[in-house]
Parts: C-alpha cells; structure tokens; sequence
C-alpha cells in the first residue's frame, strides 16, 4: 500500500493484480480532484460519473442545470459501488480513448 499524495480512506478490498491501481499498481495520479455521483457500471473496471453543475445566466437572470459525465477506471480494491453513490475521483495519464480519471474513494450512498 502506497501513499497517493491526497487524504483519502484506504481502501478495504482485495488487489488482484491490477497494474491500473494507484494504491497497490504503478499508477501516479496527479491534477483534478473531482467529485460526482455513479451513473453507470457497465464496462470491465469503468464506471461513469456525473457531475450537476448550475451556472447563472445573466441575460435571462435565472439559474440553469448542466450536467456533464466522465469515465473513470474504478480499481479492485475500492470494492463494491453501486448506482448513486458518490465518489471522489483525480485524474491520472490516459488509460483508454476517454478514460482519464481514477475513483480514489467512495462515500456510499450520500446524495
């Protein structure tokens, strides 16, 4: 188990070898740190997280709600996340065409 250089829990789970690990492989994280909900969990060691952003508009002075999504390589040894929960991710090199992020912590179901 390896320092990641950000204060996070450690994670409770098994490695089973995953070279794409920041807490047990070779992966170096650096840059964003970035916080969002799961949306889905459909690929091998991938997740999608969103993030609800809401941004005033000065023409209309009203509020609107964007949301934007992003993959994130989600490591055996975080263990087992479901649809809402939150998680906190930080990004790392390219590990796929749109994977850039790495989940670091899970908060469980806290909406």
């Amino acid at each position: 188990m390896r320092d990641i250089g950000i204060d996070v829990e450690v994670p409770t789970g098994e490695w089973d070898g995953d070279e794409n690990c920041p807490f047990h492989g070779s992966l170096r994280l650096r840059g964003q740190v970035l916080e969002g909900t799961i949306a889905k969990i459909g690929m091998q060691n991938t997740i999608v997280i969103e993030r609800n952003n809401v941004r005033f508009m000065q023409k209309y002075e009203r509020y609107e709600k964007r949301t934007s999504a992003l993959a994130a390589h989600l490591p055996s040894c975080i263990g087992e996340v479901s649809l809402g929960d939150r998680v906190k991710v930080m990004e790392c090199r390219p590990l796929s065409k749109t994977v850039t992020f790495c989940v670091v912590e899970n908060a469980g179901g806290v909406l």
